[in-house]
């Protein structure tokens, strides 16, 4: 154990985009178990192991990181998140695939390549298309639903190796794409090098990940958990893709996650795209914010402390009124907020989640039973607090029958807020 804790000190010391030694503390969240490690029924009489949550800056490309205190493989082999439960996620992945589709000019002759490709969510849509698919997932539970659906995929990690092989064999993306899958990589410049070998000439790389500025804006410190790695800048991305050859020519911001961006780009000896006024209005608009501002790095850790300070206070006193709250969705935001701020059952006392594969288990850490949405009206809480806050409005409208007892939704972030 000793020397796991040197070595996790020792590698936060480079970043892992630029190779800079110059870090210092974004925000500093404590100690936290890993946000999907859900906790079986037999093993609540058992330890779990929690690791720090710390956050730091690169000085010199603004990179927020964490340290990789555990694998990847670890983390992400057996994966609890499928994404086919959300209903507004499944609306966006198909209004993707009716812009992309005649944007590029996809047809059957085009080959699309998804990395972290989950259930087979978006790819059922491309399928629907008419567009040859591939899928790389290397959680293997949710590979295997993917494979149930017709989806091809490949349940193996994506890096330089993979992409060697797949080039190799003639397969490589027309278009290549991955949603919220770029925080979750330890080895970054191995990933984008890998992305760079199998993008087909001619072909467009697109990629959404949350906008480090709305993480901050918002306060949105409960994205923070072990499962991503990285947070990021537009210009931040935009180096990394530069040092591996590939040019960022589009980028559009999207309200998915609480404010993220879809990034466009090519090989950089591609010159049939040029490079869209966004590309420069994203910059100066990153600019604008502080981006490379060390002392707004430094005033978010007290804007989340400020934070955690009123969600305890909204707790306790509803506790001290003789109110029951309970949670909705067992998200890994709701983890680390829960964690981050020591709240336990005698605060909320449950939560529930439409996904049957966290039905029946327990939060990690503060140890809340998941229950099936109908638990709610079984036992008519006071308040309902929203956990994954993203999706506050697909919700409120499901539960919107707890307003018969009277109960009100209640989301932290950015701020305590009461909804009725």
């Amino acid at each position: 154990m000793r020397q796991a804790a040197i070595e996790a000190r020792e590698s936060v010391n480079r970043c892992r985009s630029c190779g800079s030694g110059a870090l210092r503390t974004f925000v500093d969240l404590g100690m936290s178990p890993l946000a999907n490690s859900y906790v079986e029924p037999e093993a609540l009489g058992s330890m779990e192991p929690f690791y720090p949550l710390h956050a730091y800056v690169c000085e010199k490309c603004f990179l927020v990181q964490l340290m990789e205190l555990e694998s990847s493989e670890r983390i992400f082999s057996h994966y609890a998140y499928f994404s086919s439960y959300s209903r507004s996620w499944l609306e966006h992945a198909q209004a993707y695939v009716h812009m992309i589709v005649p944007r590029l000019g996809l047809d059957r002759s085009s080959r699309v390549i998804e990395i972290a490709s989950n259930d087979g969510y978006l790819l059922r849509y491309m399928k629907q298309a008419g567009v040859e698919v591939l899928g790389i997932e290397p959680a293997r539970n949710v590979a295997a639903a993917a494979i149930e659906r017709g989806i091809p995929t490949i349940t193996r990690f994506f890096g330089v190796e993979l992409a060697r092989e797949l080039a190799a064999e003639g397969r490589r993306a027309d278009l290549l794409l991955g949603n919220n899958v770029l925080a979750h990589v330890p080895n970054l410049n191995d990933f984008v090098a890998g992305m760079k070998l199998i993008l087909a000439p001619g072909g467009t790389i697109t990629m959404e990940f949350p906008h480090l500025l709305r993480l901050i804006e918002q306060c949105q410190f409960d994205t923070i958990y072990h499962e991503h790695f990285s947070y990021f800048w537009f210009g931040t991305v935009e180096r990394v893709f530069a040092r591996h050859g590939l040019t960022l020519y589009d980028v559009e911001e999207l309200p998915t996650h609480g404010g993220s961006l879809r990034i466009y780009a090519r090989h950089t000896e591609d010159r049939t795209r040029p490079v869209e006024p966004r590309v420069a209005r994203m910059r100066a608009a990153e600019q604008r914010a502080g981006a490379e501002d060390l002392e707004s790095y430094a005033a978010f850790g007290r804007k989340v402390a400020a934070t955690k300070r009123r969600i305890l206070r909204f707790l306790l006193d509803a506790r001290d009124a003789g109110k029951r709250v309970a949670a909705y969705g067992a998200p890994a935001k709701g983890n680390t907020l829960l964690n981050y701020c020591g709240i336990r059952t005698d605060l909320i006392e449950y939560t529930v989640d439409a996904s049957p594969h966290k039905q029946g288990r327990y939060l990690p850490g503060t140890r809340l039973p998941i229950h099936a949405p109908a638990h709610i009206a079984a036992t008519r809480p006071d308040y309902v607090v929203i956990l994954p806050w993203n999706l506050k409005q697909e919700i409120m409208e499901q539960m919107a029958h707890i307003r018969d007892w009277g109960g009100r939704f209640v989301t932290f972030v950015p701020d305590v807020e009461v909804s009725t």
